[in-house]
């Protein structure tokens, strides 16, 4: 009886060893998320994304700051805004320049001679865009209030009031006024032939007695459709 129930239970512990060892689950390996993540950061900077590429970066240093493997891909994502800061300062673009210098240098602050030339190229523009500004706000002070014309439209035609000789001759102080100003060909469109000398000579006297050594230079248009009228054209510069 003592052999039967020795054997009995060493089966009993057998079986029971057995279950256990099947029922232990398989070791699942955790997959490599910073060679991923590395891959990544490479595909970004291949593309060209630098904002992605640069907050890739900032997760692999933040699981590893003091990991030098990731010192290389800084230094590529500083020299690639660098490029684009070169690129966007050729493009006449001096604030992108200036935002991709800003992260260039952010990215490599220990190597200021990597954006150094940039650096001075994007302050020469700087200085340019103010220069242009200031000389176009001083010729904007200095420029006559245009009377009657409209200074940015390629010419301006203004209807002659000849019914009311005291109007027409107001009209036609405004009209030499913004001639002399603004450097206007003028052309006459009258509906008679007898209607040009006359009103050539109003607008001639005018335009002399304001600037005597003005160059004008007057057309004339014989229009039977039209009421008196003159056509003001700016030169081009």
């Amino acid at each position: 009886m003592k052999p039967f129930a020795s054997r009995y239970l060493l089966l009993v512990a057998f079986s029971l060893l057995l279950g256990a060892c099947q029922s232990t689950p398989p070791v699942v390996e955790a997959p490599d998320t910073r060679g991923l993540a590395i891959a990544q950061l490479e595909q970004s900077l291949a593309a060209n994304e630098l904002a992605t590429a640069e907050d890739q970066l900032a997760a692999l240093q933040a699981q590893s700051s003091a990991n030098p493997s990731l010192e290389p891909y800084q230094r590529q994502l500083a020299e690639a805004y660098l490029r684009r800061s070169q690129i966007d300062l050729q493009k006449g673009d001096v604030n992108a320049a200036a935002t991709a210098l800003s992260r260039a240098r952010a990215l490599m602050p220990k190597a200021p001679a990597l954006t150094g030339e940039v650096n001075g190229a994007i302050a020469e523009a700087r200085k340019a865009e103010l220069d242009k500004a200031e000389a176009d706000l001083k010729a904007a002070e200095t420029k006559p209030v245009a009377k009657l014309i409209d200074p940015s439209a390629q010419s301006t035609t203004i209807a002659l009031n000849t019914g009311d000789i005291q109007q027409m001759r107001r009209q036609l102080d405004a009209i030499a006024a913004d001639v002399v100003a603004y450097q206007c060909d003028v052309s006459i469109q009258a509906p008679r032939t007898d209607d040009y000398p006359w009103l050539a000579n109003l607008l001639t006297k005018r335009v002399k007695k304001l600037d005597s050594g003005f160059d004008l230079k007057l057309r004339k248009q014989i229009l039977r459709s039209v009421p008196a009228q003159m056509v003001l054209t700016p030169r081009k510069s």
